[in-house]
């Protein structure tokens, strides 16, 4: 691998692999604006794609045309069941990689990632940019006062919001899932940093349901070019009871579309000593509740102040946070083993769903 530049005059080489709704919307732009990144090669087949390339970078047809000596890391975007094949063959070439969720689909896919990652002397890079939002970290301040947590509830309910219906999103064999691996990894990441840290899960059940994915009135209505529903095999609604090895229990709901008036995102914290809530809308949906964290001790509700900050501006800090993390060598293997753990989880609860609810989704 390539020395990673050092300073603000040698501004990190990026690719940015598949220009599809993420890669046009929230990385190309936000990479492009960032001074400590330079936008070197954009991968994508479609020649179209070309309109899009900054001025100075190269369009190619495939990752594995990307020269590991001229880029130091490689922010891959491409589709949920190509995360961990593109990821691989980077890695394996001494390329360093962004990968946001899902970072695979399977435990074996986290295993092939980190033979890959060794192979190749380099990082991977991982994460769901709702645990940067400053109202998440606010949440997290406040729990460390709770006493010992007790139970947390988590939930991300979109009142319409299926995306592109008939597309990869809702084929579970290019998704590898539906709401659970699109909105749900985000959950199980905010689990884990409220609670301090990746926790173990000795128990897990899970339900999942499909009443609105194939809704052509459910579908998304802000990442523009949505196709009508179609013939979708994944759920649009997951729900989840977990108990941690310290016998924390955690209920996740993650849904696509609801009969909510709203998109609504709630986190509720409860400890021996209080409890606390923050209620606010991941993602860029314009069917937006405002961030409101409120406290909860002896009966008497304190609402929490909260800094303003604009839609998406969790991705632009995710990228504030790389090149550090890219130079550290303890971050070698780190990402591997939250996104195996994380994997874990989302597997344990669709195995408890189809034992439960065979034949749903």
């Amino acid at each position: 691998m390539s020395a990673v530049p050092v300073g603000p005059s040698a501004p990190l080489r990026v690719a940015v692999v598949g220009l599809g709704w993420a890669g046009r919307t929230i990385w190309l732009p936000r990479l492009i604006g960032h001074p400590a990144y330079r936008v070197t090669a954009v991968v994508d087949p479609d020649p179209a794609a070309k309109a899009a390339v900054p001025e100075g970078a190269v369009l190619l047809a495939d990752a594995d045309l990307l020269d590991a000596d001229g880029v130091d890391l490689a922010v891959v975007a491409v589709p949920n069941h190509l995360h961990a094949p593109v990821a691989e063959r980077l890695l394996a070439r001494g390329i360093a990689v962004f990968l946001e969720k899902p970072v695979c689909l399977s435990v074996a896919e986290a295993d092939r990632l980190a033979v890959a990652e060794r192979l190749g002397g380099c990082v991977l890079l991982a994460g769901s940019a709702a645990t940067e939002r400053r109202d998440v970290r606010a949440l997290a301040d406040l729990a460390r006062d709770l006493g010992p947590i007790r139970h947390v509830d988590l939930s991300w309910v979109r009142a319409s919001g299926v995306p592109d219906g008939g597309g990869w999103f809702t084929s579970r064999r290019l998704s590898g899932g539906g709401a659970l691996v699109d909105l749900g990894w985000h959950l199980l990441d905010v689990a884990a940093t409220v609670l301090g840290g990746d926790t173990g899960f000795r128990d897990v059940l899970g339900s999942v349901s499909a009443d609105f994915v194939n809704d052509g009135g459910r579908a998304t209505n802000w990442r523009g070019g949505e196709r009508p529903a179609g013939h979708g095999n994944v759920e649009d609604t997951a729900r989840g009871f977990l108990v941690t090895d310290s016998g924390v229990a955690v209920t996740l709901r993650a849904s696509w579309a609801s009969h909510e008036p709203v998109d609504t995102t709630r986190v509720t914290v409860e400890g021996a000593a209080g409890s606390a809530t923050l209620t606010c809308t991941f993602g860029f949906s314009p069917q937006r509740r405002a961030a409101r964290l409120t406290h909860i001790e002896g009966g008497v509700t304190t609402v929490v102040p909260l800094p303003a900050e604009p839609v998406g501006a969790e991705y632009s800090r995710h990228l504030d946070l790389l090149p550090a993390r890219l130079a550290d060598p303890a971050a070698r293997g780190a990402a591997v083993a939250r996104a195996r753990h994380a994997v874990s989880v989302v597997e344990r609860l669709y195995a408890s769903a189809r034992v439960s609810h065979a034949g749903a989704a």
